[in-house]
């Protein structure tokens, strides 16, 4: 009989699973950031990790083990005995990845010296032999880490293969790698090594909501956070494509350091408008991603001034449709792989389907994915999303309640074999 699965391991997979199946192992150094390793192995299992924990003696003083074991359900070694614990972790096959978050000065210098006295420079010791690669998140004052000697160890690590998460210099320390930044590191390790298979086509993204004026200060708008837009791009990248990314208004912008990314800022429906048919005029794009949240009407006049706050009567508004951008990609170019998002609210599954069949038909898309923002889990500005994937022939595709960045996978994993 098998024993339940701890319930913290509820969480696993639930942002994605880029590290599904991975076995990661999570030491912790006396340093005072231990607290931001609980952070930092939550974040690792939502991306699907399997994370083991060990602590040292000094750290057990600043963050208790069980701290650890409620984090990702396993135990926690603080100790090596009978069991040889260093062997189980960090022998040939073992584990996918090990990495100290945060280490200390005193456990790099015994690492780069081949001292082996304490439960996690015994891992090290064994993880170098055995070739699983070894990530070191440094945590220690700015002085500190600036000493020669301690720079000097540091290179002599990165010279046998270890990668260091270079931390953030301010307030005279050398403070650790924010977990969401490492967790970034740990991600692109992991999906480096995947074909990319997208590498020679050029993807346009939007994303966000737009925003129409009334005046100079006071705009029509929509909730869109862009999450939704943020993992498509997030996926395509890591899949190797070119990505252009028209940017509406968002609550969570998306950043990135690669160079296959050019990022376009809109406000309007009709900047947005402009921005869209200018690129698929003058570039060649394979597929054009509509996930922005673009408003439905704008005001057929703007205000030049703005309109006086103390008006007494009631101010009429009048309203005109704006462009359906969608509709015109396929007139320029019809070769683009056309991806639309249709979002309702409190609708029926058959609805949502009939909607995005005729919305299909209306642009000529070649998918188009829709789902109700008006339910419980899924409601604006939730990472999660549930959706309907409507292509031209087949029967729709329903993917239940899960993280966007799954649903962009997922999504990618529809598109990829249709291309031409």
């Amino acid at each position: 009989m098998t024993s339940p699965l701890h319930p913290s391991k509820d969480i696993t997979n639930t942002w994605g699973d880029t590290l599904k199946d991975k076995k990661i192992v999570l030491c912790v150094c006396g340093s005072v950031a231990a607290y931001k390793a609980i952070d930092f192995a939550r974040l690792l299992m939502r991306h699907g990790a399997n994370v083991f924990p060990v602590i040292s003696n000094s750290a057990t003083m600043l963050l208790h083990p069980n701290y650890l074991k409620w984090a990702t359900g396993n135990d926690v070694v603080h100790k090596l005995t009978a069991d040889m614990e260093h062997i189980k972790l960090a022998d040939f096959n073992k584990s996918d990845l090990i990495i100290l978050y945060p280490c200390t000065a005193n456990t790099i210098g015994k690492f780069a010296n081949g001292i082996d006295d304490t439960p996690i420079t015994s891992i090290l010791s064994v993880a170098l032999g055995s070739k699983i690669p070894i990530f070191i998140a440094p945590a220690m004052h700015e002085a500190m880490y600036y000493n020669q000697l301690v720079i000097e160890n540091i290179v002599k690590l990165k010279k046998v293969g270890v990668t260091f998460l270079d931390p953030e210099i301010n307030e005279g320390k050398a403070k650790i790698l924010q977990p969401e930044q490492a967790l970034q590191t740990v991600l692109e390790f992991f999906t480096s090594s995947k074909k990319k298979v997208l590498s020679e086509k050029n993807i346009l993204i939007t994303s966000g909501g737009t925003m129409e004026y009334i005046d100079p200060i006071r705009v029509i708008t929509n909730l869109s956070s862009g999450k939704m837009g943020n993992a498509i791009i997030k996926q395509s990248l890591e899949l190797g494509a070119h990505v252009t990314h028209i940017a509406g208004n968002s609550s969570v912008s998306f950043s990135s350091n690669s160079s296959n990314l050019e990022t376009i800022k809109v406000n309007t429906s009709d900047e947005m408008y402009t921005k869209v048919i200018s690129e698929i005029s003058s570039k060649k794009f394979d597929i054009v991603i509509f996930a922005a949240a673009v408003t439905d009407f704008k005001l057929s006049q703007i205000y030049k001034k703005k309109i006086p706050s103390q008006i007494s009567q009631s101010l009429n508004l009048e309203l005109v449709p704006t462009k359906k951008i969608i509709d015109d990609i396929k007139l320029i170019d019809k070769n683009i792989f056309l991806v639309g998002f249709k979002a309702y609210f409190d609708v029926s599954n058959t609805y949502l389907i009939n909607k995005a069949k005729k919305k299909l038909k209306e642009c000529n898309a070649d998918i188009v994915v829709a789902n109700d923002v008006g339910r419980i889990n899924t409601k604006i500005g939730s990472d999660y999303n549930e959706v309907f994937i409507v292509t031209q022939k087949e029967p729709a595709v329903y993917l239940k309640v899960q993280s966007k960045d799954s649903i962009a996978k997922k999504l990618f994993e529809i598109i990829i074999p249709k291309l031409k």
